[in-house]
């Protein structure tokens, strides 16, 4: 399974009605769950976003089913993140350094992190 987080603004269809937004949570974890995604957690939060959401998905397509049918439903717009664990990078790093014969470091302008 492969980990994402989700960024959501509420419309104001969504603001309008924030109040149900604990019920829609539920729904939406039902929903996740018939297109294969598993719901971490669930942040309302402070600035720039008004919620934050972390799954487990077990490929792209079920996590862009369920982003365009979230987003169908008109209540938050939302962008999706896919994040990667200490594990998960350790290799992703393994492999760069088995396949370019390079070091991890990195020069040139704008590729430093």
């Amino acid at each position: 399974m492969a980990t994402y987080v989700m960024l959501a603004h509420f419309t104001e269809r969504g603001i309008m009605n924030v109040k149900n937004t604990a019920t829609r949570a539920e729904e939406f974890k039902q929903m996740a769950t018939r297109h294969g995604v598993t719901v971490k957690e669930i942040f309302w939060t402070l600035g720039q976003y008004d919620v934050v959401v972390i799954v487990d998905a077990r490929d792209e397509m079920a996590m862009a089913a369920l982003s365009m049918s979230a987003g169908a439903l008109g209540n938050a717009r939302t962008q999706t993140l896919r994040a990667f664990s200490e594990t998960e990078i350790k290799t992703i790093l393994d492999r760069m350094n088995h396949t370019s014969g390079q070091s991890a470091e990195f020069s040139g302008e704008g590729a430093e992190i």
